[in-house]
């Protein structure tokens, strides 16, 4: 129930969807910025998958070159009708979206490759310059664990949503199995 690597990532992207439903109050007509590492992170490739069942849905994507969203969602997105751009300002991005989705830059995904990984790390972080840019009902979502991607001091906003995210999660996997083991 993990999802397969770089892949995929089904129950975090039911969680993500519940998440937003209860923290947000809708799914169609939401803007997200996804933000990291989108290359390697199959929470966010999942929830753009996912994102696309939805009306009117924008999502933006914020990384470093080096991780960027690969072109298959991209292409998927835009055969759905689903409107997606990518940027490098995480200060505008956050201050048109419903949700900030951040990532954890993957130092694993990089293999020997570690000039590259310094390189993308720390380049987007979610902290107070964000949040004061951020609407007041938009919520900061992450699957976690974090690193350093969003600063402790924004645990105390009340729209960090990441540790209910968390909690939902619980549920989400609860319901999960009991189909699995017990069906309707």
């Amino acid at each position: 129930m993990r999802g397969d690597g770089p892949g995929q990532h089904p129950t975090q992207a039911l969680l993500d969807v519940y998440t937003i439903e209860r923290e947000i109050g809708k799914l169609d007509g939401i803007k997200v910025g996804l933000v990291g590492d989108l290359a390697n992170g199959r929470t966010v490739r999942s929830l753009a998958y996912l994102l696309a069942k939805y009306k009117d849905v924008k999502i933006y994507f914020v990384s470093p070159d080096v991780v960027k969203m690969k072109d298959d969602i991209k292409d998927y997105l835009t055969s759905k009708g689903v409107d997606w751009e990518e940027s490098s300002d995480l200060v505008e991005v956050a201050s048109e979206c419903d949700v900030v989705y951040q990532t954890r830059i993957q130092k694993e995904r990089f293999g020997e490759r570690l000039d590259l990984y310094e390189k993308a790390r720390g380049k987007y972080i979610v902290n107070q310059n964000i949040l004061k840019a951020m609407q007041r009902h938009a919520v900061v979502m992450h699957p976690l664990p974090r690193l350093d991607e969003i600063t402790v001091d924004v645990d105390a906003d009340p729209r960090a949503a990441y540790f209910r995210q968390a909690k939902y999660g619980l549920y989400i996997r609860m319901a999960i199995l009991k189909l699995l083991l017990v069906g309707w």
